[in-house]
């Protein structure tokens, strides 16, 4: 029992620590390359679309659907959904709006000139930080059920579970570069895009430890779908009000839109290869 309770976090570890892998990569590129920040914005609100509404809530609703019917399980589905997406609402409201990164999505990435770097408002450094700070959040809310789910999977079925797993840490590569790259441009430090990349990744081994210390005696199927659907709330609401308008509003043209169909169809390839 010892080897399966550590093969199951060892696993949900390290597909939560996976965001640090996008993080990494993010620092391939110039904080100034207002392209890869374009594209990687919308690929991320891709990934977070893609998953939220073919895995996460199908998912959701098979487990609440193992304690109701099916068409109850999709109606409490539905509603948690827009459950969750209200949440973010409230919070918004609750923010003023010149602190409130949903508010300030104006932000304009300059070219490589000196001058022009050093023209760069603090206003929209701090919007960009903020912003990153929303998505790291949300990306924790999201980790911390998905490596409960993952970590109570290997416990039950190590094959299962680790599939999962995979598919996990595909997906957090690109939630990584999500949390990454908005911090890396409004502060110019790697170690702080990094250890904030890092730090929303551990919210997965962390819901894995305290669902079995402390919350598995309570956790039921329907109890577990209904979180999921929330959390895809919360992502569908992030994607659509913050990423992709200030991946819109940093670069002309349709890169925003074509990052967003990149991280549809990098998602749908990996998972598709998965199940073969």
């Amino acid at each position: 029992m010892d080897s399966t309770l550590l093969l199951a976090f060892g696993v949900t570890l390290a597909a939560g620590l996976s965001t640090g892998i996008g993080s990494a990569l993010a620092f391939f590129t110039k904080t100034t390359n207002k392209t890869f920040f374009a594209i990687s914005m919308g690929f991320s609100a891709g990934v977070m679309i893609y998953l939220s509404f073919v895995e996460i809530i199908p998912k959701a609703t098979a487990y609440m659907a193992s304690t109701v019917s099916s068409v109850e399980a999709a109606g409490y589905a539905a509603f948690a959904l827009v459950l969750g997406m209200v949440v973010m609402a409230i919070i918004d409201a609750l923010v003023p709006s010149s602190a409130n990164p949903h508010e300030n999505t104006q932000i304009e990435l300059i070219g490589n000139d000196q001058t022009q770097l050093d023209m760069l408002e603090t206003a929209s450094n701090k919007a960009l930080l903020r912003m990153g700070l929303f998505v790291a959040l949300a990306i924790a809310i999201h980790n911390f059920p998905e490596g409960l789910a993952t970590f109570l999977l290997v416990l039950d079925d190590p094959e299962v579970g680790i599939a999962m797993a995979v598919a996990v840490a595909l997906h957090n590569i690109p939630e990584g570069i999500a949390v990454s790259v908005p911090v890396y441009y409004a502060t110019k430090s790697r170690s702080k895009a990094f250890k904030l990349s890092f730090l929303s990744g551990l919210a997965e081994p962390a819901g894995a430890i305290i669902g079995y210390l402390i919350l598995r005696p309570f956790l039921t199927d329907f109890s577990l779908g209904f979180v999921f659907s929330m959390v895809a709330g919360v992502m569908v609401f992030l994607a659509i009000d913050t990423l992709l308008p200030t991946a819109k509003n940093s670069a002309r043209g349709h890169l925003t839109v074509y990052g967003l169909i990149a991280g549809m169809a990098v998602m749908a390839t990996s998972l598709v290869l998965l199940r073969l």
